[in-house]
């Protein structure tokens, strides 16, 4: 049976690509402080259904106590968006592009929000910034599964590991909350579930019907680490 998780390679997936684009934004940033850049799913809502997601259904971590991490964070939006609907927990992103870091950096010390950032390797196993109650990721793996690469002494696609990753920073029944465009439902949980993490709960939206087929063009899943 053909791996449907196996997608081709893009220049989506490269580091360059992505320091050009947010090299860009920044600079439209600098001549317009309004700017603060594309907001990722904005069609589809999932931003606005991942931070809902959150404060309905983890609102034990809204408490300076606790802790968020946005992987592949881009301009910041989503903590932004926890920030702004008042989530109390300390809130961190992370991106392997520098020019994505310091454009999220200059929107939160120009917004007065806590939010930090920092450049990171997440597949670097010397990273280690430590262990989160919440985990979260929006079109990040949709990057990272085209860019072929490969890590360690196997050289196994990312895409393989990446769930090893989310349980190495993710506390134990911490959760893990991934949307895609590029993967289905059924394809997220076989790439996640490979060890420590769970399903928790789907986020619902629109469903298309073509064909006689249903499905939608994006997908929400939430994990927990036991």
């Amino acid at each position: 049976m053909e791996d449907t998780t196996k997608l081709n390679e893009s220049k989506l997936g490269t580091k360059k690509y992505w320091d050009d684009f947010y090299s860009v934004e920044r600079n439209n940033f600098k001549g317009n402080p309004e700017d603060t850049g594309e907001c990722w799913f904005d069609d589809n809502g999932a931003e606005e259904r991942m931070v809902d997601f959150i404060i309905e259904n983890l609102n034990e971590y809204d408490n300076k106590d606790s802790s968020v991490i946005d992987l592949g964070t881009g301009n910041g939006h989503l903590l932004f968006e926890l920030y702004e609907n008042d989530f109390a927990a300390n809130m961190l992103g992370v991106d392997y592009s520098t020019e994505s870091i310091q454009f999220a950096t200059d929107i939160a010390k120009n917004k007065g929000y806590p939010v930090k950032f920092t450049q990171a390797d997440v597949f670097d196993s010397s990273w280690n910034p430590g262990e989160f109650d919440i985990v979260a990721d929006k079109g990040t793996l949709d990057a990272i599964a085209l860019s072929g690469l490969t890590v360690g002494e196997k050289n196994q696609p990312v895409i393989e590991v990446y769930h090893s990753v989310i349980e190495k920073i993710l506390k134990k029944n911490g959760t893990f909350l991934i949307t895609s465009c590029n993967f289905t439902e059924e394809e997220l949980i076989k790439i996640i579930t490979k060890g420590q993490l769970t399903v928790l709960e789907t986020i619902e939206y629109p469903v298309f019907e073509f064909g006689g087929v249903k499905g939608s063009t994006i997908c929400s899943v939430a994990f927990v680490k036991k």
